[in-house]
C-alpha cells in the first residue's frame, strides 16, 4: 500500500524496438485505435509514444534485427515478453479488416472448454512482436482479490 502523499502504482507503458517506427506507428494506429501522444526529438532518432486510453506504446529505432522471429504466441524463453494482448467484440472482424497486413501465427482458436465464446488470434507486427487479439475472454468471479 502506498504511504500518506504517495501515488499508487499505475501501469505505463510498453517499449518497442522498431525496424522502421512508422511502418509500425500506422499499424497501431489502423488496426488497434492508437494515436500519437508525443514525439521526443533525439537529434539523429526520435521516439515515438503512441496512446489509448491509459495504455501507451513508446517506439524506438531498433538497433541490431532479432536473431530469429517469434512463433505461435510468442517466445517462451524467461525473460522474453511473450506477446501484446488485446481485446474485440469479433475476432473474424478484425481478421477481415486486417486483410494480408499481418502474418497470423496461431489460431483462431476457439476456447469454449474454459469460457464460452473465447476466441483468440495471433498475429505478427511489423516487427515480429506477437500480438494476441481475443474475444470474450471474462475473469474468473469466484476468485477472491489475491487469487486463490
Amino acid at each position: 500500500m502506498p504511504g500518506a502523499g504517495e501515488r499508487p502504482m499505475v501501469w505505463s507503458h510498453v517499449g518497442l524496438n522498431c525496424a522502421d517506427q512508422k511502418s509500425t506507428e500506422e499499424f497501431y494506429t489502423r488496426y488497434f485505435g492508437f494515436t500519437r501522444a508525443r514525439v521526443v526529438d533525439l537529434g539523429e532518432a526520435q521516439i515515438v509514444f503512441l496512446r489509448k486510453g491509459d495504455a501507451y506504446l513508446e517506439l524506438f529505432a531498433a538497433g541490431t534485427p532479432a536473431a530469429r522471429p517469434a512463433q505461435d504466441d510468442g517466445p517462451q524463453a524467461p525473460g522474453r515478453m511473450r506477446h501484446l494482448a488485446f481485446q474485440t467484440d469479433s475476432v473474424d472482424a478484425f481478421l477481415a479488416e486486417l486483410g494480408d497486413a499481418a502474418e497470423v501465427t496461431l489460431g483462431p482458436l476457439d476456447f469454449d472448454d474454459f469460457i464460452c465464446g473465447w476466441r483468440t488470434v495471433w498475429v505478427r507486427d511489423p516487427d515480429g512482436v506477437i500480438v494476441e487479439v481475443s474475444q470474450g475472454f471474462e475473469d474468473d468471479r469466484s476468485h477472491d482479490k489475491d487469487g486463490a
